[in-house]
């Protein structure tokens, strides 16, 4: 994995927000929603140095832009989005650890990830968002803000997942927020919508309107249907 750092941004003990395209596409549609809502800049790209695989176009192919950005704004960093994970462990790993070292680097108060929560009961058009964090203590904090909390042991895969270790491991403060899914291939709108009202609940900030992904979940419904 190759890092390449763009500029040094002015940001004081920051929290991050970091996740990677995973079921539903939760993660991406969240960070970049973040990303054009807040307007964030790039600061530093994170690359593979070579194609894990090709896209053959009818006859001919190209190579995937295997890459994703850190940006930031107003004492926030953003990272992931866009297209895809690494598709090596070594990779994935490196990856998390450019993740918590940049934590280090800027004092960092709290590392936020997010993506799906696959479940089979009806949903009726309103996600629950999931939460679980790197301490008990933690948990117990965030409980009394009236979230709810993963309802059963699981195994979370990918970096959406491993990112909470390497927190953990780091003694840095860690939250996942995990947004309920039926269909994982299908673009989750809703439970994007979710989750970004539990990261505005536990920030106290607002991260922008949410009308044009209520557009594009009721677009994706349509065609479902259909």
């Amino acid at each position: 994995m190759d890092f390449v750092q763009n500029e040094e941004p002015n940001v004081k003990k920051p929290i991050i927000i970091a996740a990677m395209q995973d079921m539903g596409n939760v993660g991406s549609i969240v960070v970049n929603f973040i990303n054009d809502s807040l307007r964030t800049k790039t600061f530093r790209i994170a690359k593979t140095p070579y194609p894990t695989y090709v896209v053959d176009n009818g006859g001919y192919i190209d190579l995937p832009d295997e890459s994703w950005e850190y940006k930031y704004t107003d004492d926030l960093i953003v990272f992931g989005g866009g297209k895809g994970q690494p598709q090596s462990n070594s990779e994935l790993n490196a990856l998390c650890q450019d993740v918590i070292d940049i934590a280090k680097k800027y004092s960092a108060k709290f590392i936020y990830t997010l993506g799906g929560f696959h479940t089979n009961k009806p949903l009726d058009n309103v996600p629950k968002t999931y939460i679980t964090t790197t301490a008990i203590e933690l948990t117990k904090q965030m409980e009394k803000l009236k979230v709810s909390t993963t309802p059963q042991k699981s195994i979370i895969t990918g970096f959406n997942g491993l990112i909470l270790g390497f927190a953990k491991k780091n003694q840095i403060h860690g939250i996942g927020m995990y947004g309920e899914i039926n269909e994982p291939e299908i673009p989750q709108y809703r439970a994007a919508i979710s989750i970004i009202k539990t990261i505005e609940k536990l920030t106290y900030r607002k991260l922008g309107d949410t009308s044009q992904l209520e557009t594009m979940a009721q677009e994706i419904e349509r065609k479902f249907k259909n």
